[in-house]
This record gives C-alpha cells, structure tokens and sequence, in this order.
C-alpha cells in the first residue's frame, strides 16, 4: 500500500472512530427500527424523521428526505432502501462545493483568520492546524490577537515552541489589529507559508466584537491584498442547532468563508455538518474528531459519509 493511500485508510478509521456517538445515534438507531422489513409505514417513518431531526440534520432536511423514502416505497413497494436514500441525499448536499483552505499565490503568505465565540476550541484550533502544517513541511506563523486573554496567548506561544512555529504576539489588553499588522509584515519578511490568526470570542457587546474582528480583517487586507485568504469559524458541534445562529450572525457580520467544526466525537448530533451547508451554504472545511494534535481534519465529504454509514 503507497503512503497516501496508508494514510487516507488511518484518518478514515480515525473519522469512524470519531463519528461512533453520531452513528449510533443515526443510522444505529434507523436500522433497528427499520431491521430489513420490506415496508415503512406511517409510523416508522414519522420515527425516522424524529432520528433525524434529534441527530440535528435540520427539520426541514429531515422532512424531505423522509418525502423521498415515502415516494420509493410507493414506487418500488419496499424500504430496504432507507440507508442509501439518506446516504445519496447527504453527500449531494455535501459534495457541493468545495472544501478545501484556499491557498494564497506561491510565494504569499497563505493567512487563514479564525472567529468564534469562546469555549468553542478556538486557540486550539488555531494550534492544531499549525501542527497539521508543521508536519507537512510548511513554515507556519501564528498572531495572537486575541489579547484580551493572557491564557491565550501563552497557549499559543507554548504550542508554537511545541510544533516549531513562530508566534507574534503583543502585552495582554494591547490592539488586536495591531497584533495581525506585525504578523503579516512578519510573515511576508520571514517567506511563512501560512499565517493562522487567532481572534477574540467574547468582548462587552458583540456589536464590540464584530467591529473588532472588522478592524482586524480590514488591517490584513489592507497590507496583503486578498488576505485573509479564509475566514474560518469555529463552532462546537456539541451545541446543535446553536450552531446555525452562530454562523448565520458570524456570516452576515464577517463573511465566513468556511467552518471549523470541534468536538464532533463528543456529540451524538453529527448531522449539524450537514444542516450548516444546507441551511446557510458555508462548507465545513475542518474537522475536530478527538483531543490529540493530530485529530483536526481537513473535511472530506465522502469520506465523512462513508464513515457514518459503514
């Protein structure tokens, strides 16, 4: 077996073993009410809606595709087909689009700016992808702009001595913006592949928060035209249908290129990566499937439904 292909078959076994809470909760649950029997009735449908709804697909998701089980049992008079029917419509929901990072001209910083509110994994997050690159090879750059937490700062510094990245980083309470200004210039002197910059999750107001995140974006691009190249938010997918209002506030503020979803081996409502792509169009481009540095994935659609579903 060649190395790509070794390592595609471990981060597949690893997204299963991430994904067990979701597929319990999902398809575990459809196949022990469903249990090979030829028709669906009433009932057992409006039970599959519920599974649905409850793993956090979306009501209105949930809905239509139990429309298109109730269509296939009155075309072909079975419901043997009930895995394959869900497991088409969610990679046709998913496999539009495309999820990867987008990456800055050869020799431009790629800069890849992270939002969310606190508690989501966000610095974390931030670190992870830095060690994902690091170990790929890559120069890696990391701006601590948010400064309005001291444990922030000093986690990134800590991972980046960790990792081998570099870290830019100001005095605790200093000016964001300022902080994402030294770290371009920094990263465009020093030939960085890829500039990660973490931002603040929680100011007095979020009218507060957005403008700050605001400056910062406008700083970035202003020195780096096209900069930042992303802008990722993080999101706990433990928080359901929170999430959705989330990205929707964060979108309509930001322009959210992209989400970073955490903790999706902790939740039985896997199905929020489907809903963010159905309900708002932002494609999921990293995923946080366990604690160790090497568990933040770039998102693979297919890879991601094949592993729900086997």
């Amino acid at each position: 077996m060649d190395q790509g292909k070794q390592q595609r078959t471990g981060i597949f076994s690893r997204l299963k073993e991430g994904l067990a809470r979701t597929r319990d909760g999902l398809v575990g649950r459809i196949n022990l009410l469903v249990g090979g029997r030829a028709r669906l009735d009433q009932d057992t449908l409006d039970q599959i809606e519920e599974i649905l709804i409850e793993a956090d697909i979306g009501a209105v998701r949930a809905s239509q595709l139990v429309e298109k089980l109730r269509d296939e049992v009155k075309r072909s008079g079975n419901g043997t087909r009930v895995n394959d029917i869900i497991k088409n419509d969610l990679l046709e929901i998913l496999g539009q689009g495309n999820a990867e990072i987008t990456r800055a001209e050869p020799g431009t910083p790629t800069v890849i700016m992270f939002v969310g509110v606190n508690g989501t994994g966000k610095t974390t997050t931030v670190a992870k992808l830095a060690f994902h690159y690091r170990t790929r090879g890559h120069k890696v750059m990391m701006a601590a702009a948010d400064t309005f937490r001291a444990a922030a700062i000093q986690q990134l510094e800590a991972w980046g001595k960790k990792v081998g990245a570099m870290v830019v980083s100001h005095e605790e309470g200093g000016d964001p913006a300022a902080v994402a200004y030294d770290a371009v210039q920094a990263a465009k002197a020093r030939g960085v592949d890829y500039l990660l910059v973490d931002t603040a999750g929680r100011l007095h107001t979020r009218v507060n928060l957005m403008e700050e995140l605001k400056k910062i974006k406008r700083v970035i691009a202003r020195d780096l035209p096209g900069a930042p190249h992303e802008v990722l938010l993080v999101i706990d997918a433990t928080t359901g249908q929170n999430a959705i209002s989330q990205a929707k506030v964060f979108s309509q503020e930001i322009g959210v290129t992209g989400i970073a979803l955490t903790k999706l081996d902790g939740t039985a409502k896997g199905g929020i990566v489907v809903a963010i792509k159905d309900e708002l169009g932002i494609p999921v481009k990293l995923v946080g499937i366990g604690e160790g540095p090497e568990d933040l994935k770039p998102f693979d659609p297919v890879m991601f439904v094949n592993a729900l579903f086997e």
